[in-house]
C-alpha cells in the first residue's frame, strides 16, 4: 500500500472519529450522559491516537525498522556495523 493512501485513511478516520465529538461539546447538557462514556472511552482515543499516528508515525516506523534489522542481524549471525 502507498504512503499517500495510509495517510489519505488515517486522515478520514480522524475526521470521521471527530464528528461524535462535536455532537459531544456542541449538543444539550440534558442529552450528553447518554453516549458521554462511548465518545469518552471510545471515540476519543480512536482520534487521539489516528491524530498522532499522522503527526509522529514516521518516527515511529523508523523505530520499528530499526528494531527489525537488529534482530534479523542477531537471528542470522550478522555483525552490525557501526
Amino acid at each position: 500500500m502507498k504512503e499517500a493512501t495510509k495517510r489519505s485513511i488515517f486522515r478520514w478516520i480522524h475526521i470521521i472519529f471527530g464528528i461524535p465529538i462535536l455532537g459531544y461539546i456542541y449538543d444539550s447538557p440534558s442529552d450528553t450522559p447518554n453516549y458521554a462514556s462511548t465518545v469518552r472511552y471510545f471515540f476519543l482515543p480512536v482520534l487521539l491516537l489516528s491524530g498522532l499516528w499522522m503527526w509522529k508515525g514516521q518516527v515511529l516506523r523508523r523505530l520499528i525498522s530499526n528494531l527489525r534489522n537488529k534482530t534479523t542481524r542477531i537471528k542470522t549471525g550478522q555483525q552490525s556495523e557501526v
